[in-house]
């Protein structure tokens, strides 16, 4: 009864083991995946912030205006 108490106990040490492995690799690829996303998050915000001063400059100058497909220029 005592050898089969030892594989019991072996076989749950074991299991933990498995599923603490598991819980690693997850978090690895998650922190992985957080870190790719910040990287994106701050390009994005750089690219907007470059937009956002371009369109106001544009609307300081006063050429602010859009031009839609088949409409003809004012000068026509």
């Amino acid at each position: 009864m005592r050898a089969r108490c030892h594989i019991s106990w072996y076989m749950d040490i074991t299991s933990l083991e498995e599923r603490i492995a598991h819980l690693l690799r997850v978090t690895d690829d998650l922190s992985d995946t957080v870190a790719h996303q910040a990287k994106e998050i701050d390009r994005l915000t750089a690219r907007v912030e470059m937009l956002m001063m371009r369109e106001a400059e544009r609307e300081a100058e006063g050429s602010g205006g859009i031009v839609l497909g088949d409409e003809r220029p004012p000068h026509y």
